[in-house]
């Protein structure tokens, strides 16, 4: 048998039957544990892979969606900053417009006022020039009293009675009597 050992070992590789069974069985062990070790580490890694791919799209499609918000939001700004502008504008022109009206009642009034004063230094003078006109009757009167008196001190008869108020009344002149 020593010779058929031999004679085996001197081939350098010899396929039989029990070789071919291992190999086969090696194949198929290593298989199952490439599909066991799939099962049990794979999966998990696929598992992580898959839910960060899911959470970085919803991450971008948040992204995207609070993008659009703040848009809109920029586009209700300049909106709502234009209708403050036209609130101001207005504002400042109604503003002026009661200034400008109030302008006109005070110088209305101011008018209003002046006249009341100038009727009112108008009266002041009628009511002075009535007050003159009063003392020169009084001062006629006083006047006529004293010619009187000198008429009956005299003694004389109507017709110099009569010069006498007529040369009175040319001294006192017709001006007194008209101012």
């Amino acid at each position: 048998m020593l010779v058929a050992t031999m004679q085996l070992d001197n081939r350098i590789f010899g396929l039989d039957a029990q070789i071919l069974l291992q190999v086969l069985f090696q194949a198929v062990s290593i298989f199952i544990i490439f599909m066991f070790a799939s099962k049990l580490l794979l999966d998990p890694v696929r598992k992580i892979l898959e839910e960060r791919k899911q959470r970085v799209l919803n991450e971008q499609a948040e992204a995207a969606s609070n993008l659009e918000e703040a848009k809109r939001y920029k586009d209700e700004y300049d909106v709502k900053l234009k209708e403050i502008d036209k609130t101001a504008e207005q504002i400042l022109s109604d503003a002026r417009t009661k200034a400008l009206k109030r302008e006109d009642e005070i110088v209305a009034d101011a008018k209003i006022e002046a006249d009341r004063i100038i009727d009112a230094a108008h009266a002041e003078a009628e009511l002075e020039k009535k007050r003159v006109k009063d003392e020169v009757k009084q001062e006629m009167i006083s006047v006529a009293s004293l010619m009187s008196e000198k008429i009956v001190a005299a003694s004389i008869d109507a017709d110099k009675q009569n010069a006498l108020i007529e040369q009175t009344l040319e001294e006192i002149g017709d001006d007194t009597w008209l101012s």
